[in-house]
């Protein structure tokens, strides 16, 4: 699984705030299928979300760990019945992560203090 830090994430999230689900996982769960297309998708766009049709957070949840662990990918946000996945593709290079923004030369903002931008 692919490991992303503060920053990055949040600037993933906000990258994907606009995007609309292009994978979605019914009732029969994460199957092979759904996993390519999963990976066909992230080769494709580097971010995308996933609307899972199910119910239960605890099932959501371990579908995004295995989704990430599966593909290599990093886990960005999980709201409701939505799953935010990001994979970097080296080739593609669409999505440039913006360093950490410092505040008057000073020790990097922290989380409260970037949301308060």
């Amino acid at each position: 699984m692919l490991t992303l830090t503060v920053s990055e994430r949040l600037a993933l999230k906000s990258r994907a705030h606009s995007l609309s689900p292009t994978v979605m996982i019914g009732n029969a769960g994460l199957t092979e299928s759904v996993l390519k297309e999963i990976a066909a998708d992230l080769k494709r766009h580097e971010l995308i979300k996933i609307r899972v049709m199910g119910d239960d957070r605890a099932l959501r949840e371990a579908m995004l760990t295995d989704i990430c662990i599966q593909l290599h990918a990093a886990p960005i946000q999980h709201i409701g019945k939505i799953l935010v996945v990001y994979q970097p593709n080296p080739d593609a290079n669409l999505i440039a992560i913006k360093k950490m923004p410092r505040h008057k030369g000073k020790k990097p903002l922290t989380k409260k203090q970037l949301g308060n931008r």
